[in-house]
């Protein structure tokens, strides 16, 4: 279906930050323990406002755990941030009255009819009697749902769910919003739509944190915090990223044969990851590599389609930083 085009933000910022700094989140050596445990290790960024920031890492590297402090939802065990001016610490029911938070599970009601979740976020977010209406009519229009607003969230596909959740989140036309883990769970072209809002937001001047494990997503960014068991260990835009964490040459590999071919690499001290239906090595000399790669496979009658030297992924830049961390 076309999308149709959509002024994001018809009714103005109701919550403007007024501040004259052009920082919209600032944290210093954050951290949150679990008993022993340190989910969140030291961490210090900055997000610019009006920036996509993006948060990456695997699955249980502290990503959702950040987020939850910088929300007001969890306090932190040590260190300071603010979001929009406000302390994280001391001021945490300003900074929930200040954002937008859409969590991973959508932060739905189920048993709640389209409108009713509309109608129940806007007087959560105490969105004035004068906008309800505008407001409510921008989210149906949003998430394609004008025809649809008495069914039961429950009966939407994921991706429209994912539109209604990013709607409710929003009502309230917050200056900065959080997503965590957003497109986790729908398809390949729900994710490309919600990122195409992401974008039109940004560019009416929202700040957008977001959390992903998707290493392709992080791409949109404009700028990443790259974290793993914790603690951050690289930042910057995808292009520096690349160019200044990356210095060793990445070759594509196509055989018939991925995961064999990966064991017999790996028995030759050539570490290898697997991307779609090829394998991506990382070696100090890609030109000089590429012939004993094929013998290699070749002696253990592997099909090898060809071998070639590639522009790094931010994935292979994760994968070469966490070797080495």
């Amino acid at each position: 279906m076309k999308e149709k085009p959509l002024d994001p933000w018809p009714l103005g910022p109701s919550n403007p930050d007024k501040s004259h700094s052009d920082t919209a989140v600032s944290v210093t050596n954050l951290t949150r323990n679990f008993g022993d445990f340190v989910a969140v290790d030291n961490i210090s960024l900055s997000v610019k406002k009006g920036e996509i920031f993006g948060f990456l890492g695997p699955n249980g590297a502290g990503k959702s755990t950040t987020i939850k402090m910088l929300c007001g939802l969890l306090m932190p065990s040590g260190g300071t941030g603010f979001v929009g001016g406000y302390d994280i610490v001391k001021q945490s029911e300003e900074i929930k009255r200040t954002i937008g938070y859409m969590s991973q599970k959508f932060s739905l009601y189920d048993d709640l009819t389209v409108e009713e979740n509309i109608d129940f976020f806007s007087g959560i977010y105490g969105v004035p009697d004068g906008k309800k209406t505008g407001r409510k009519e921008w989210v149906l229009e949003m998430a394609e749902l004008g025809d649809r607003k008495t069914n039961l969230t429950r009966t939407l596909p994921g991706g429209i769910k994912q539109r209604l959740a990013l709607g409710c989140a929003i009502l309230h036309e917050p200056p900065i919003i959080f997503l965590d883990e957003p497109t986790s769970g729908v398809d390949p072209i729900s994710r490309r739509n919600f990122w195409n809002l992401i974008y039109e937001m940004s560019k009416s001047g929202t700040t957008t944190f977001v959390t992903t494990h998707y290493m392709d997503e992080a791409e949109y960014c404009n700028r990443l915090a790259l974290i793993y068991r914790g603690r951050i260990i690289a930042h910057g835009t995808p292009g520096e990223l690349k160019e200044d964490y990356m210095k060793r040459d990445v070759l594509e590999i196509e055989v018939n044969k991925v995961i064999e071919a990966m064991d017999i690499l790996r028995m030759h001290d050539i570490e290898t990851a697997i991307f779609g239906s090829s394998l991506h090595a990382t070696l100090e000399d890609g030109d000089k590599a590429i012939p004993v790669i094929k013998r290699i496979l070749e002696e253990a009658r592997i099909e090898v389609g060809k071998i070639e030297k590639i522009i790094p992924s931010l994935e292979d830049v994760f994968v070469t930083l966490i070797e080495t961390s």
